[in-house]
Formats: structure tokens, C-alpha cells, sequence
């Protein structure tokens, strides 16, 4: 589903003219960073086939990416490790990954549209959109920023962790990565708060699997 843009336009004819939108990837993963996106789209943006990152296929995310960078008139990217994940807890971190990307805008928005999650403190408007890549250009767009941002990241760190099939699962509780993780233990870019990750050597996944 392609987003109309419906909530930019009247946002536009409110008044506002530089609207970001701000979502984040890799939520849900068990290893590997958060990475979070703002971005500000012109009005006249021209990014066909542009919707939420997930319904596209990599080479899709890949072409938009390179297309959203060339028009977009301003962009962040926040990365949060595995390590600052255990420490502050995935909300807070996702909270604080999406406050930042917006104040890391090197133009200063006047109104936010984020993906999910009200987001307090911030100086500028802000409203949460449930699925709101599905609904707002702006989010959509920074979804497929931060999705191929960070699965290029995950990529690159499958090269050493070969094991775990990074380039594949990117961090997220496939099968293949539960076993994996029984086989091998976790890595130093897992997230070890997260359940079952820091007992990975021990974990039987035949028996998670019925439970």
C-alpha cells in the first residue's frame, strides 16, 4: 500500500512546511544495532512505488534509498549498539534513538510524523501514527533509509560471525539463528538482555519451539 500523502498536504496547507518523518529497524532483533531515520521530503518528491520497507523487495529499498538521499532536503540516521540496548532497555532506547534523529536534522523541522511511538521532549509538534509508513511519505521514506542502512550494516557483520547468517536473517529470531546461538553461544553483538539470547549455549530450541 503506497502512502497518499494525504497528512503531509495538510499539514502543508496548515502552514508547516518542513514536515519529517521519523522511523525506525531492527526493533525486534536479537543482535545487531537500532537504526533510526528522519527525513524531509519536499512536497514534490518524486518516489514511485515508495511505501512501508518492508513490502519491497531489497534491490526496491536500494533504488528508493538512492532517490529519497538525492530529493530529500534534510536526513539523520541514529544507530544505538547492542551494548547501550541491554543498558537503558529497547523502549527507552528506541524512544531516545527516535528523539534523536529528529534533533540531528541539519534543517530544523517544524512538525514530526513517527512511526509508533509518541516521542516526549521533543521542540517541535509531533503525532504518532500507528503504521504510519503505510500512511505518511515521510515515514515510509525514512523506513526504507533505515532499513537499507542497517541491513547493509548487518551484512557487513556477518563477515566475521559467519555462523549466525547475519547477511541472511539480519539479527532477527529465525530458526536457523536460534540453533546457531545453542551451537555457538552469543556473539559480542548480540543483545543479551533480550530472552533466551544470553543462555544461547544452553538454550534447546527443539523444546522453545513447542512451547
Amino acid at each position: 500500500m503506497e502512502p497518499d500523502g494525504r497528512i503531509e498536504t495538510r499539514l502543508y496547507d496548515a502552514g508547516f512546511r518542513m514536515v519529517a518523518g521519523v522511523d525506525e529497524t531492527g526493533r525486534g532483533a536479537l543482535a545487531g544495532p537500532l537504526v533510526t531515520c528522519a527525513v524531509i521530503l519536499p512536497p514534490d518528491a518524486n518516489l514511485p512505488g515508495l511505501t512501508d520497507s518492508k513490502l519491497l523487495t531489497r534491490a526496491q529499498r536500494e533504488t528508493l534509498a538512492e532517490q529519497i538521499k538525492a530529493q530529500a532536503l534534510a536526513m539523520s540516521l541514529v544507530k544505538i549498539p547492542p551494548a547501550s540496548i541491554d543498558s537503558r532497555g529497547l523502549h527507552r532506547s528506541n524512544l531516545r534513538a527516535l528523539r534523536e534523529a529528529a534533533m540531528r536534522l541539519p534543517v530544523q523541522p517544524d512538525y514530526l510524523l513517527i512511526d509508533g511511538y509518541p516521542v516526549a521532549k521533543t521542540p517541535f509538534p509531533a503525532l504518532a501514527i500507528k503504521k504510519g509508513d503505510q500512511v505518511s511519505r515521510a515515514i515510509a521514506a525514512a523506513s526504507v533509509v533505515a532499513k537499507v542502512t542497517r541491513d547493509a550494516l548487518m551484512r557487513g557483520l556477518h563477515r566475521r560471525r559467519k555462523h549466525y547468517n547475519f547477511a541472511e536473517n539480519k539479527g532477527y529470531g529465525t530458526p536457523e539463528h536460534w540453533r546457531a546461538l545453542r551451537v555457538h553461544g552469543p556473539s559480542d553483538v548480540h543483545r543479551m538482555s533480550f530472552a533466551g539470547v544470553g543462555q544461547g549455549a544452553l538454550f534447546d530450541f527443539e523444546e522453545m519451539e513447542l512451547v
